[in-house]
């Protein structure tokens, strides 16, 4: 079994998250939008530089996990520019093949995650990000207090489509043919290069958020994303466990897409994280106290043949935690560690 844990989700490469890599016992890291100089693509020596860095500490770049969102929004959208910024998203395909970084993870919300609380608790009266979308319905006119459920910089961002419930409206249908055009225009570059592109679900995964159609909040959007790509090579999924749990259905998500993607190698790697509940109401969660049961699921994934590599994502901010969530991300960790010596234990026996 070739499972791999890597620390990652931060934009700035330090010396003291290395050394935290290093020191959890991690093998690898993982960038989410990693502050880098350009305003529309990114260039292969800038990217680099990081891997360098990552290589000298002993550790595996596994995967760059988005782009800014302004780099490809016109494409998500459709709008007027779309063709440049694809071209722009190809030349950063390009750079961060060349740099040596195997997968580049993205997701196709142009208004992103949204929470309605991010002082939620959990166990203990640790803080968790939650979701209500009778809260969201509530607000449905304000569109200010909408603008404060997004990430902070597209929350200001004037420039992002946002519409109350009786104003324009992006379709299913219109952002199925958007991701149609992008993809068919992105995975022979991604092919070319040898580099797999990692999609990510919806968070939270409804139908509709702020006027803008959803694509990947159920598993069907998955399969028929993968019939759409041509089963291309360089199409994976960055399956966040979090977002399928968080689905119509809960744990039962978690399970149909591993086995109908696992076997076929097209997850690249896993976040491993729960929440409990599903929408439209649910809160995140330490693992362990959500909706799937984690051995389950690790050996689930030995079963069906994944081989990529598992991250932990959002995590619970424990007492006296960092901003990055060190305590809270130790613990994740750790219990997947636990979790993968056991697989491989009750594998060799």
């Amino acid at each position: 079994m070739a499972f791999r844990i890597a620390v990652g989700q931060f934009h700035e490469l330090s010396a003291e998250r290395l050394r935290f890599a290093q020191q959890i016992g991690a093998t690898g890291l993982q960038m989410n939008n990693p502050t880098l100089p350009g305003d529309m693509r990114w260039e292969q020596s800038d990217v680099r530089a990081l891997v360098e860095q990552v290589e000298a500490a002993g550790l595996k770049f596994e995967a760059i996990e988005n782009v800014p969102t302004h780099f490809y929004h016109k494409a998500m959208l459709g709008l007027d520019g779309r063709d440049e910024q694809i071209e722009n998203y190809q030349a950063t395909i390009r750079a961060v093949a060349r740099a040596g970084v195997p997968v580049l993870g993205y997701h196709f919300m142009p208004n992103s995650v949204w929470s309605t609380d991010r002082h939620g608790q959990t166990r203990g009266g640790a803080l968790a990000r939650k979701f209500d979308m009778a809260v969201v319905d509530a607000n449905a006119d304000n569109l200010e207090t909408l603008r404060s459920f997004m990430p902070t910089t597209l929350g200001r961002a004037s420039s992002m489509p946002l519409f109350s419930k009786d104003g324009p409206i992006v379709t299913e249908e219109q952002m199925w043919a958007n991701y149609e055009y992008f993809i068919k225009a992105v995975l022979p570059v991604a092919e070319e290069e040898g580099l797999k592109l990692a999609l990510h679900p919806d968070d939270p995964p409804v139908p509709m958020l702020g006027g803008v159609a959803r694509l990947f909040y159920r598993p069907w959007g998955f399969t028929h994303a993968y019939e759409l790509a041509g089963r291309s090579e360089a199409w994976s999924l960055d399956l966040c466990l979090g977002c399928c749990s968080e689905m119509v259905g809960g744990k039962s998500n978690v399970t149909e897409l591993i086995e109908f993607f696992a076997p076929k190698g097209r997850i690249s790697y896993i976040h491993f994280r729960d929440v409990q509940g599903s929408v439209p109401n649910f809160t995140e969660c330490f693992i362990g106290d959500g909706n799937f049961d984690p051995a389950e699921v690790i050996v689930l994934l030995a079963r069906c043949g994944f081989n990529g590599f598992l991250l932990d994502d959002h995590v619970p901010k424990m007492d006296g935690d960092s901003d990055w969530n060190h305590r809270g991300r130790a613990h994740a960790v750790g219990y997947m560690q636990g979790l993968v010596r056991m697989a491989q234990y009750l594998k060799a026996s």
